[in-house]
């Protein structure tokens, strides 16, 4: 990357975006942003970009140009396909993974990319004995918790065996927290690896601002190919009204997860609006520990209170469906079509309470400004928020940034709240309910069922749909699951969103991707 474009990125992203929009008063302008530069602007500060590390699609926006993984989603679709590896066998018992890696690749701090630094990735992660285990916590090393043992058979093949067949494995490589990263500068940076990053993928780190941008330069000597920008700036705007304004004024060259309410903006000739539905769901954790939430009666009355269809049509412009349960139809195999949302029905709810001999239960609400598929989150927190009083609820909202959000969510919600709000945008129909509904994902046991929900049945059922290696007996098991869970409802079930972009005019090859994924390497910016 030249100096001047990096002096242009600094400055650009530091006052330009002031002065863009004052020349953006009078309307939408051409893109002041030099050509071969995207600025990207995003709904938060990443948390870190140490893969292993995240867990949020903002992050991963960043983390999927950087990096790669042994394998990838085929464009377009959730199917795995050939990456840093360039084939593999399963063995007939499915325990046994054999990887044939692609010879000749560098990570971009120059060193070499082998069988050695996959079996280091894998094993900082899943063994508390290795000596850059403390580089952590790794949120989403339950991805590979079948993981026995990593064996490197040559410098060019690399093997995995499993304790147990298991079926969403190839997906879960294919996921951010099986990128590959470089040993040596994990080693250099240790915990503070996540501030200096390095990966094989299509852009190079060069620069991170806290609360500012995040700048990448081209790998032009990238294994897949040179990538058509130069340099891309990834630009943390919190507030959707600031982000759209910026986007209008031509400040940023390209917008995710545009607000509903602004979509219509973005109308005109200098502007493109791309749309593509994928695994997303939208809903509101219920803390069933304590509070009023522990009964299941109450938690089933706030499925009726919400109003989930006017939620979609008003406050979300009609970008999303009501959501029925746990899993999101784009999972068309494993979804259970039979499910029916709950109805919007407050006379059912008020009855529900009066049964649960509970009257006026006080909630107290987390909702975040804003973060990775969190759909307007405070215009929907504000709805919410009147249709649960509306039924005799009596409903607090702390709002938070969103790290700060996770931080308080994540942990669990026990002593701290009743409800909050969520959004997972997920790669199988595993991920959402192992993470996030089992009785042995509870905060304390390193996973994110951040409400507590146990339910022994739903439990059995996700233990034998990850082995299963039929996909017709998974199904079967995880469309079980999704009756006993709506039943007992331990969320708000509200939306299945359908992921939306714009970018200027000058932006070419961008194409949206069902994994919520934002590649970037075939884009070109004139």
């Amino acid at each position: 990357m030249t100096q001047g474009i990096l002096g242009w990125t600094r400055r650009g992203v530091l006052a330009g975006g002031v002065a863009l929009l004052a020349l953006g008063a009078g309307g939408p302008v051409a893109a002041q942003t030099p050509p071969g530069v995207l600025v990207v602007g995003q709904v938060a500060e990443p948390k870190s970009l140490d893969p292993a590390a995240d867990t949020a699609v903002n992050d991963f926006r960043i983390l999927l140009n950087m990096y790669d993984g042994l394998v990838r989603y085929k464009s377009g679709t959730l199917e795995v396909e050939p990456a840093l590896a360039t084939g593999w066998e399963i063995s007939e018992d499915g325990t046994v993974y054999t990887f044939h890696l692609r010879e000749g690749v560098t990570f971009h701090d120059g060193s070499a990319f082998d069988a050695e630094a996959v079996k280091f990735n894998f094993d900082r992660m899943l063994d508390e004995g290795h000596p850059y285990h403390d580089t952590g916590p790794f949120p989403l090393a339950f991805f590979f918790s079948s993981v026995e043992e990593v064996a490197v058979i040559d410098a060019a093949t690399v093997e995995f065996t499993l304790s147990a067949p298991y079926a969403p494995f190839l997906s879960n490589l294919a996921y951010p927290t099986g990128l590959i990263v470089s040993p040596e500068a994990v080693a250099a940076g240790g915990a503070d690896f996540g501030r200096n990053p390095s990966g094989t993928g299509p852009y190079k780190f060069v620069e991170w601002q806290s609360n500012t941008h995040v700048i990448l330069e081209k790998n032009a000597d990238y294994w897949d190919g040179e990538p058509g920008l130069d340099t891309v700036v990834f630009r943390p705007i919190t507030d959707s009204n600031t982000r759209t304004a910026e986007m209008l004024a031509g400040g940023i060259d390209l917008m995710v997860e545009v607000p509903p309410v602004s979509l219509g903006e973005f109308g005109g000739e200098a502007f493109q609006v791309y749309e593509q539905a994928g695994p997303h769901v939208w809903f509101l954790i219920l803390n069933a520990k304590e509070g009023p939430f522990a009964e299941k009666l109450v938690r089933q009355a706030a499925n009726y209170a919400v109003n989930k269809t006017a939620l979609v049509e008003n406050v979300l412009e009609g970008t999303a469906e009501v959501a029925a349960g746990p899993t999101p139809p784009a999972f068309a195999w494993a979804y259970n079509e039979d499910l029916e949302p709950y109805p919007y029905d407050p006379e059912k709810a008020k009855s529900l309470l009066a049964e649960a001999g509970v009257e006026a239960p006080e909630v107290k609400f987390f909702v975040t400004e804003g973060g990775s598929g969190m759909l307007d989150p405070i215009a929907m927190g504000t709805a919410i928020q009147a249709d649960l009083e509306a039924v005799g609820f009596d409903v607090t909202i702390e709002t938070y940034e969103w790290n700060t959000f996770l931080g308080e969510v994540n942990p669990g919600l026990e002593g701290k709240a009743d409800m909050a709000e969520m959004a997972w945008m997920t790669n199988d129909p595993d991920t959402l309910p192992y993470l996030a509904l089992r009785t042995d994902a509870f905060p304390d046991k390193g996973g994110f069922n951040s409400g507590y929900y146990s339910n022994p049945e739903v439990d059995s059922l996700l233990e034998q749909a990850r082995v299963a290696t039929d996909q017709e007996d998974r199904a079967a098991l995880y469309k079980q699951m999704q009756v006993i869970v709506q039943e007992d409802a331990p969320w708000v079930f509200v939306a299945n969103w359908k992921q939306n972009a714009v970018s200027s005019d000058a932006v070419e090859g961008l194409e949206l991707e069902p994994s919520f994924f934002l590649l970037l390497k075939d884009v070109v910016k004139n």
